[in-house]
């Protein structure tokens, strides 16, 4: 039986490291991989006229042109090879090489970089032109690619170079000067690159939060809700049950079948509190506290619009239509709604007034509050959309329809619908049940 020798962490690390640099510079280095285009929103170009713009999203490919341009005739200027043009040619075309294949324009760089030496025979070993070409070539490539991959070019230009001093020594070598000028350039290109990548994951950090932030807001309105209309559903579970109860001995030697059926709908009452009860129940916090009064309706509007007028925010109510009492959650809901946008309003436009208006129509009731933009010299307070929020969840709730959206006037509007079946019974003639029972 053979044993397994663990591997020491020296063989580790250099498996790593030739594994970093085959995935770097040897998988598919020649694929075709086109830099892609500026973005139209970006910081600069989003400033240009629309005709400058559309052109402008290719300015980095017109200048890694306008650079082989400059090598190619920087090679015909400089070297006495007979043929200039020819060996001036090539690191030009390893410079427009790095805009499709930039991993295999590195290759053909590194590897023009002794063919050059030898017929160029102006510098060793790289001439000027092949000096910019390729520090153009790994500012581009690094650019496009990594990190990783900027270092394991460097590394490997730097070895070229000293393998060709060792190999033929002459003076006025440009390998030092090609190790620290490639360095500082890439240094720069690893900067920009990490700052842009952490700026990223900001902007996806705070996508993340505010995704999650308006999910727990919205938790948190339909908690608050579920508590509210806990209260109201309960307390009609009750009355039924009580009415239920007190039915038969209002009536005179009523039937059997009678009894049977009200103590039917007693225990079932009772039955469905009890689960309501347990099912709605887990929504109330450990510290909350039932309201002692009734919850607020349409009737008591007049109170809010006296209580927001006494912080400062004008309003004006106007009521059309022929007003009638709604269901206890109708009513509700559209109490909050209203005490919500002036909330909004005092919060967000201070100075500004507010109108308020209430339309009773046949099939339900719209509401309609805006106001004007913030005057005077206190600032509006930052919003969050949590009110934005709960509005929404109770229009949703009652099946209701709901716009808010700025105005031209710089002032913001909510207008609301809330449908309401005819057969629906209304707040009043619950309670008058209750009181009955």
């Amino acid at each position: 039986m053979t044993e397994t020798k663990s591997r020491s962490p020296e063989f580790q690390l250099a498996a790593g490291a030739i594994g970093g640099l085959r995935q770097a510079l040897f998988h598919d280095a020649f694929a075709y991989r086109p830099m892609p285009r500026l973005g139209t929103d970006g910081p600069l170009i989003r400033r240009l006229p629309e005709r400058i713009r559309k052109r402008a999203v290719w300015a980095p490919h017109a200048v890694v042109v306008l650079a082989a341009l400059i090598a190619f005739l920087t090679g015909i200027a400089s070297t006495r090879f007979p043929l200039a043009e020819v060996l001036a040619v090539f690191p030009a075309i390893a410079v427009v090489m790095a805009l499709v294949r930039p991993v295999g324009a590195f290759w053909m760089s590194l590897l023009l970089t002794p063919v050059t030496a030898v017929f160029g025979g102006n510098g060793w070993p790289w001439g000027p032109t092949t000096f910019f070409a390729h520090l153009v070539v790994l500012i581009v490539v690094a650019a496009r690619t990594g990190p990783r991959t900027a270092a394991w070019m460097w590394g490997l230009t730097v070895l070229l170079g000293m393998v060709m001093e060792n190999a033929v020594w002459r003076p006025g070598t440009t390998t030092l000067g090609m190790a620290l000028t490639s360095a500082f350039a890439l240094l720069v290109v690893a900067m920009v690159q990490i700052r842009r990548d952490a700026e990223r994951e900001v902007t996806v950090q705070r996508t993340v939060t505010a995704v999650e932030r308006d999910r727990r807001t919205l938790l948190e309105e339909r908690t608050t809700i579920a508590r509210e209309l806990h209260d109201v559903v309960a307390h009609h579970m009750s009355v039924v049950a009580i009415q239920a109860e007190a039915a038969p001995y209002r009536v005179e030697n009523p039937p059997p079948e009678l009894e049977q059926a009200f103590v039917t709908i007693r225990e079932n009452a009772v039955a469905a509190l009890t689960e309501l009860r347990r099912v709605l129940g887990v929504v109330r916090a450990e510290d909350y506290q039932a309201p002692d009064a009734p919850q607020p309706t349409l009737a008591q509007l007049d109170g809010l619009l006296a209580n927001v007028s006494e912080a400062g925010l004008t309003t004006e109510k106007t009521v059309t239509g022929a007003v009638r009492e709604l269901p206890q959650g109708v009513e509700l809901s559209a109490y909050r709604i209203i005490q919500e946008a002036l909330s909004n309003t005092l919060r967000h436009a201070p100075g500004a007034s507010a109108k308020v208006e209430i339309g009773y129509v046949l099939g339900g009731l719209g509401l309609r509050i805006v106001n004007g933009p913030p005057t005077g010299p206190v600032k509006p307070s930052p919003g969050t959309g949590h009110g934005i929020t709960g509005m929404r969840e109770r229009v949703a709730m009652l099946n209701g329809d709901m716009t808010a959206e700025a105005t031209d006037e710089g002032g913001y509007e909510i207008a609301v619908f809330i449908p309401v079946q005819p057969g629906e019974p209304r707040a009043t003639e619950r309670a008058e049940q209750a009181d009955r029972a």
